[in-house]
């Protein structure tokens, strides 16, 4: 049984075609409009041995916020459909990541009940065109609707660089963590 999800979204502010295969071998194809959040996807897709595909159109000239936190919902909603019955999966996982002076956990359950709990601060406002404020819009979007607990922590973190480095490393990583999960 193949554990695909495909989702279409039009609304006033986005337009989005998402499909996801994970049992995939980590390749991708993304475009947002947001460079940075390009770059997340790409790292979702190939540490979670996902494969992903993401054409979004947003009203990027307002802002990257509908852009990034629509393709968090559908996303969730392409792993909802992917796991299907569950059947053979593991519920939990968890996952963590040192990096330099950046050390930050995730833990997943996917039991479905939807909860999002993110405990953190990032040293700086944006990466490239990425506001690192919806980081947590889109864990929120994703966990509520791939209906999972996602839990979060950054446990330390001192330095500008590696705090930019450990929210691109732990969302990759995060998502191979949630491959652990499915297998």
């Amino acid at each position: 049984m193949e554990r695909i999800g495909t989702i279409e979204r039009n609304t006033k502010e986005t337009q989005i075609k998402l499909s996801l295969q994970l049992d995939g071998t980590g390749k991708s194809d993304i475009s947002t409009g947001i460079g940075f959040f390009d770059h997340m996807l790409e790292g979702f897709s190939k540490h979670g041995f996902f494969d992903l595909s993401v054409h979004a159109k947003g009203d990027l000239h307002v802002d990257g916020h509908h852009t990034v936190e629509d393709v968090g919902i559908v996303l969730g909603q392409a792993i909802r459909q992917a796991v299907g019955d569950k059947a053979g999966m593991k519920r939990f996982g968890y996952f963590i990541l040192p990096m330099d002076d950046a050390l930050a956990l995730c833990a997943v359950d996917l039991g479905g009940r939807a909860y999002f709990s993110f405990d953190g601060e990032f040293q700086t406002e944006r990466v490239g065109d990425f506001e690192t404020q919806l980081v947590t819009e889109f864990f929120y979007a994703l966990a509520s609707n791939a209906q999972m607990n996602l839990h979060i922590r950054m446990i330390t973190i001192r330095s500008k660089p590696f705090s930019r480095h450990s929210v691109r490393h732990w969302i990759r990583r995060s998502a191979w963590m949630s491959g652990l999960v499915a297998y």
